[in-house]
């Protein structure tokens, strides 16, 4: 789903602008952790793209994961995403 990837790393670099924030390059294998935003830029990140995509995949889960990668990011949004 390159449309869902494409909207995430948009609303990233949106969120980083938005904080004064430089964000390094952004591949699959970017660990969130350091990717430039810190736990509230997340926060912002997850808030926006629930507005924008109408859902939040970490309220739907039934066991919290906590995503390493900005694929493992991406891939929580596209198996949580409405049919």
């Amino acid at each position: 789903m390159t449309i869902l990837r494409d909207k995430i790393t948009t609303a990233i670099h949106e969120t980083a602008d938005m904080r004064g924030i430089e964000v390094n390059v952004l591949v699959d294998e970017t660990v969130l952790l350091e990717s430039g935003l810190d736990s509230l830029g997340f926060a912002i990140l997850v808030a926006r793209l629930e507005e924008e995509l109408g859902y939040d995949p970490f309220v739907l889960m039934d066991v919290p994961v906590y995503p390493r990668t900005l694929g493992e990011f991406v891939e929580i949004y596209q198996r949580f995403a409405p049919l």
